[in-house]
């Protein structure tokens, strides 16, 4: 439908100019070590990363023997530009609410800014779960637009594909009536001047950062 965003290269510039600033090894390495906080023991871990965009923590992993690391997103430019920077990743253009793999097939499923953008959340719980090992973990990040930052964040985002505009309470139960919920922090964030990347995770001021992560382990 002509209505549909478009998630092409003018998407990704328009919306992601400075992706690689805002994707900075620290940022990338506190995803990590949340991720191995709580994952299952066993190694290699196999982790889809749902909604992958230009693969900046696809290639954050890549060069490690801890995990077998497969992606998915809606865009196909996306999905074309990893594939030239990363031939040893599996890659699928698909949307975070379809199973391009078989059932049972990840002990990790990330989703780091992506849910916040597809309308259907009950279909894109029912995905994760179909896709995850038993015991398996997820994990996502969202913005929120509560808290003292809420009014700030809303004034400054302007992506018209973000579909859900949600407080943290509303993240939070939609993960506890589908997941089991280990653990959630906040996160403050900003692109400062001279392409500076503020990433400030916190559990004190967690009721009041302008995006949080989620940790759930997929119910038995």
């Amino acid at each position: 439908m002509a209505d549909e965003p478009r998630f092409d290269a003018a998407y990704f510039e328009a919306n992601y100019r400075s992706y690689r600033a805002q994707n900075p090894p620290w940022k990338l390495g506190f995803y990590r070590r949340m991720i191995e906080r709580h994952a299952p023991a066993r190694r290699p871990l196999e982790l889809l990363d749902v909604g992958c965009g230009l693969g900046a923590f696809l290639g954050f992993l890549a060069e490690s023997r801890d995990y077998r690391l497969a992606g998915t997103d809606l865009s196909e430019h996306a999905i074309t530009e990893n594939r030239k920077s990363w031939p040893g990743i599996t890659l699928q253009v698909a949307s975070a609410t379809e199973r391009p793999f078989p059932a049972s097939s990840f002990d990790v499923i990330t989703a780091f800014d992506v849910i916040e953008h597809v309308p259907d959340l009950e279909a894109v719980a029912a995905a994760v779960r179909a896709q995850l090992k038993p015991g398996g973990l997820f994990v996502f990040v969202v913005p929120v637009y509560d808290g003292l930052s809420g009014p700030l964040i809303r004034a400054l985002d302007r992506d018209p594909t973000h579909v859900h505009k949600n407080p943290r309470r509303f993240w939070l139960a939609w993960a506890e009536r589908h997941f089991q919920v280990l653990e959630w922090q906040g996160m403050l964030r900003y692109l400062l001047p001279g392409s500076l990347y503020l990433h400030w995770p916190t559990r004190l001021f967690r009721a009041h950062t302008p995006a949080i992560l989620v940790a759930c382990r997929g119910r038995a």
